[in-house]
């Protein structure tokens, strides 16, 4: 049975490690600069996602090959992976504070991940939550400050109801930008088991009917 993998270097970049029928293929996403305070991601990469233009979440350079890029909304199919960018706004103002942010759905192996990038909205939208429906696993900020709150994150992820939620983009050691750690998520989440993880190995069949499991990875 093939599996997926997935990474992170901490802050809002993973990588996840896929297949189509014919070969392996690597995802980075959202790869930051070192000037955030932790070591960037470095490797081979067939498809690099950008939610937004700002330096922790851009240094596609850090990315060898000739990786496909996307930095923004639409609908592409590559190399067999479907991805969708959905348009949201950075901040609960529409905009006018930080701007828009993509929001990415990616489609591989029958599993359905999506990244919420830096999500600042107070609600999603009827359209955002159409085009997130049957999500598997959900990769969502909690640490406030530029996007969501810790308790904000865990009404979307009961709203959502993934398979899997990662909580991401808050304060861990090393990290120079200014964000809440994770507790206010953790304790907010009802129900959900949490589970520290170097790596996260999904198979769409072991995949749970039941309660969203919480993964909280270890960075890379």
């Amino acid at each position: 049975m093939e599996s997926m993998t997935i990474t992170w270097y901490g802050h809002s970049c993973f990588k996840i490690q896929t297949r189509n029928p014919k070969e392996e293929l690597v995802i980075y996403i959202d790869p930051f600069d070192k000037s955030i305070g932790l070591r960037p991601p470095s490797g081979q990469g067939d498809i690099v996602l950008v939610t937004h233009d700002h330096y922790d979440h851009n240094n596609i350079k850090a990315i060898k090959g000739e990786p496909f890029v996307i930095e923004g909304p639409g609908e592409y199919e590559i190399k067999g992976i479907n991805i969708q960018g959905i348009s949201a706004f950075h901040d609960a103002e529409e905009g006018k504070e930080r701007g828009l942010s993509t929001i990415y759905v990616i489609e591989s192996e029958e599993i359905r991940i999506c990244h919420l990038g830096d999500l600042g909205q107070k609600e999603l939208t009827e359209e955002q939550l159409d085009k997130l429906d049957g999500v598997d696993v959900l990769m969502i900020p909690v640490g406030g400050i530029f996007t969501i709150s810790g308790e904000r994150a865990s009404r979307l992820v009961n709203q959502l109801e993934p398979k899997i939620a990662i909580p991401m983009h808050y304060k861990i050691p090393g990290l120079n930008i200014k964000l809440e750690g994770i507790d206010n998520f953790l304790k907010a989440i009802k129900g959900g088991k949490v589970e520290p993880l170097e790596k996260l190995v999904i198979k769409k069949k072991e995949l749970s009917q039941e309660e969203t499991r919480v993964v909280v990875m270890k960075p890379i």
